[in-house]
């Protein structure tokens, strides 16, 4: 297994996409919260708050999380495109083992990547907006609260990557699934509506970021809801990747 990891991970430091993807979505994290603080401190009329402060400076994190997920989808479906995967599958004829070194490879460096860009984003807000008051215990929560949100979105993308092997379809269902439906989930009708939009995907998953309640959910168990359905669609993508050819 070590040999796998190795592997994988001179993979995803030698390509190039990767490393754009990577920096994208950290520059993503960065500038747009420095331009949102920059406009809400031109516009005050007197000291921000720090609650406020810290959400006003992660507001890049949706376009980050698409990023992310993107990410992980070419860590996948870009072999399949280039054919390399049946050189990946060559030399690892067991594809589960396969398959569990890139999703361990992707959680280390998106993991850190995205911790040092939220940590970034949120420092970079607050020396901007100069809050009056700010708890550390707020900023930590939401520095990791953000950083595993977000390697989450990226985990997301490698699972539907395995699932579907085609990049522009992977990557239409990642938005779909992460951005296009989850407000729209709000329109269901009745209490059974409420409860599939409290419980779907990118709706519990941003509890963590935002640290709020969601009826029943809190920022850990909506977390835990999330990872859930990236469980599914990670396991959908390795039975598929078990069964078909490459």
């Amino acid at each position: 297994m070590i040999d796998i990891i190795r592997s994988e991970w001179t993979k995803i430091r030698s390509v190039r996409s990767t490393l754009w993807t990577l920096a994208t979505a950290a520059a993503v994290m960065l500038g747009i919260g420095a331009l949102v603080s920059a406009s809400v401190k031109s516009m005050a009329e007197g000291p921000i708050p720090g609650s406020q402060a810290i959400p006003l400076s992660l507001n890049g994190v949706l376009l980050a999380a698409l990023a992310m997920a993107a990410l992980g989808v070419l860590v996948i479906s870009s072999e399949y495109r280039t054919g390399g995967i049946r050189v990946s599958l060559a030399a690892v004829p067991r594809r589960l083992h396969l398959l569990t070194g890139k999703i361990a490879v992707f959680t280390a460096v998106s993991l850190v990547v995205c911790l040092l860009a939220s940590a970034a984003a949120i420092a970079a807000g607050l020396a901007i907006m100069q809050p009056e008051s700010v708890a550390m215990a707020d900023v930590w929560r939401a520095v990791l609260g953000s950083g595993l949100y977000l390697t989450a979105c990226g985990l997301f993308g490698l699972g539907l990557g395995a699932l579907v092997r085609h990049t522009p379809g992977a990557l239409v269902s990642a938005i779909a699934l992460m951005l296009v439906l989850p407000p729209l989930t709000t329109q269901l009708p009745g209490e059974w509506g409420a409860a599939v939009s409290r419980h779907f995907t990118t709706n519990a998953g941003m509890l963590i970021v935002s640290g709020e309640t969601n009826g029943s959910l809190g920022p850990w168990s909506g977390f835990t809801v999330y990872l859930a359905w990236i469980a599914v669609a990670m396991l959908a993508g390795a039975i598929l990747m078990h069964r078909r050819d490459a």
